[in-house]
């Protein structure tokens, strides 16, 4: 397991309460889920053909919202919906990496289930109203509604749960929780997880909204043709890991402390998820030009980019931050490959070695810069 990964789990599980209950926590969903479907269908009696609709629109209406919030407020972070970003990108995909998306306890489900407080809000809150408000035109078609969107959290629920079940529960060789198993473990990597898969029970949206993304469950790890060139290195810097990561993350300060860095056309300050720059480099002894989209930002934690850049070269950067006794260990990982035969030959016998020497400097000067910039904040604050 990453070291990243090991950490935070031990930090997430430390920092759950002595008195929660996993398994309390469970039948709550469950109970209330059964029992507020039971209430819904109660006022059901003699459906006409017709009012059958109901149950696959709602079903579907559910796919489709459970899609909506899933990619646009679980993986971009918005003002209104900040707490469900937090715990989802933060907390959940940072739990579950690819090759480790199993939990190990049943206290673990604190990070896979949705707060038990949430069934109600879904219920009361925004399942009720609509409810009623069918109710005054047609009560089996809203008895219907509401008993299905209820049957839907549940759903989503219990195959998430699966999802990450270990892999060897009898329930992972089931067709369509295997499946389902192995688009949401795709869905898990950095590279894919703001960009493929968001359904967790039926793909239906992914194929229609053309974010479905399949692959063998034996293949490169990496959704390209060709192998990818790693280099990951490490220091210590003085200073608490969301200043450090911040400064690391304004990438109009990169020329400051990257030797490859010559331009940088972007935004100031940290750039957040979707976010979009140019760069002018200069690595490995030949110049180029990169374009950079900003996949993921979770500020003290990790900072994640991605880029497209001369002679078929791909690019993924990775920052990574966790506390310790020094300040803050910070982790900087490139992975990158080239298309053409010529340019991989040419990485291998000389690229590689002067990219790796000049990312290794840089991990000086940035220690020394975000130090300085850091105490300057503190100095004017």
């Amino acid at each position: 397991m990453r070291q990243t990964t090991q950490a935070f789990r031990s930090r997430y599980r430390a920092d759950i309460h002595r008195l929660y209950n996993p398994w309390l926590h469970g039948a709550f969903v469950l109970l209330f889920g059964i029992l507020a479907i039971g209430g819904f269908w109660r006022t059901v009696q003699q459906v006409q053909p017709l009012e059958w609709l109901a149950v696959p629109l709602t079903l579907l209406f559910f796919n489709f919202g459970v899609y909506v919030v899933h990619r646009h407020l679980g993986h971009h972070k918005k003002s209104f919906a900040r707490m469900f970003y937090a715990r989802h990108a933060g907390d959940h995909h940072s739990f579950f990496a690819p090759g480790h998306m199993t939990y190990d306890s049943a206290r673990d489900w604190r990070v896979i289930l949705f707060p038990a407080w949430l069934i109600v809000v879904h219920t009361v809150v925004i399942t009720l109203p609509v409810w009623w408000l069918i109710s005054r035109f047609n009560t089996n078609v809203a008895g219907l509604f509401g008993g299905c969107m209820v049957l839907g959290y549940l759903t989503y629920e219990v195959f998430h749960a699966c999802e990450h079940l270990p892999p060897r529960n009898p329930v992972t060789r089931l067709p369509w929780i295997r499946q389902m198993r192995h688009l949401h473990e795709l869905h898990h990597r950095r590279e894919l997880m703001q960009e493929r898969n968001f359904n967790i029970v039926f793909p239906l949206m992914d194929h229609l909204f053309g974010t479905l993304y399949w692959e063998p469950e034996h293949a490169n790890p990496h959704p390209t043709r060709t192998p990818m060139t790693r280099m990951q290195h490490h220091i210590d810097i003085p200073g608490e890991p969301i200043a450090v990561l911040a400064y690391a993350a304004s990438v109009s300060r990169w020329p400051e402390w990257h030797p490859s860095s010559l331009k940088i056309d972007g935004a100031q300050g940290p750039l957040h998820a979707g976010s979009r720059f140019e760069e002018e480099i200069h690595a490995g002894g030949r110049q180029g030009h990169l374009r950079w989209e900003v996949t993921e930002y979770l500020p003290g934690r990790r900072w994640c980019a991605r880029a497209q850049g001369d002679h078929g070269l791909s690019l993924l950067l990775t920052y990574e931050c966790s506390g310790d006794t020094l300040g803050t260990r910070f982790v900087r990982t490139l992975d990158y490959h080239f298309e053409g035969l010529g340019m991989r030959i040419a990485n291998q016998l000389l690229l590689k070695r002067r990219i790796d020497r000049e990312s290794a400097a840089s991990m000086l000067a940035l220690r020394d810069r975000a130090a300085q910039s850091i105490a300057s904040a503190s100095a004017s604050a």
